[in-house]
């Protein structure tokens, strides 16, 4: 086995003990495309025209269809379960606070997540505890597209 990737590798599964406040991860990428925005169209019933008609978009400050914001949303979700870290650990979103839409995404963007561990605390039940993390979405060019405080219940170890 290659020992130089196997050290980089994110550990799967990280219980409550396992962040401590400070601790940065970074996700996988993922890049957004058109059929990603018209999907989530299609699911959402969101067919705003900023969204989906390229004739509109070309009068507006994005000069083409940008994706939902609930869309990228979702996709950080989603990359944050791709990196592993909560591979059967995770119990629960809590709550999501302060989100932020700073820049528009559009197809052809490239996005990961990076998540800061900010607080951390036990719950009243011995099996789990409480972690948030600052998170931000990041472009191909470093800028952060959004940014939102979310509180996950994570399992203890011995729970």
């Amino acid at each position: 086995m290659n020992t130089e990737t196997k050290s980089t590798e994110t550990k799967r599964g990280r219980y409550f003990e396992d962040f401590e406040i400070g601790q940065e991860f970074r996700t996988p990428a993922r890049t957004i495309t058109q059929t990603d925005i018209v999907n989530f169209a299609c699911l959402s019933g969101d067919f705003n025209e900023v969204h989906t008609n390229f004739e509109y978009c070309k009068t507006t400050q994005f000069g083409e269809p940008i994706a939902h914001g609930p869309l990228i949303y979702a996709i950080m979700g989603g990359l944050q379960y791709a990196s592993g870290i909560n591979d059967g650990t995770l119990l629960a979103l809590l709550q999501i606070d302060a989100w932020r839409l700073l820049q528009p995404v559009k197809h052809g963007d490239t996005i990961h997540m990076m998540s800061k561990v900010v607080e951390k605390k036990e719950s009243s039940k011995p099996d789990r505890g409480v972690v948030t993390f600052e998170r931000r979405c990041v472009k191909q060019d470093g800028s952060v597209a959004q940014e939102m405080r979310a509180t996950l219940l994570y399992r203890r170890r011995g729970g």
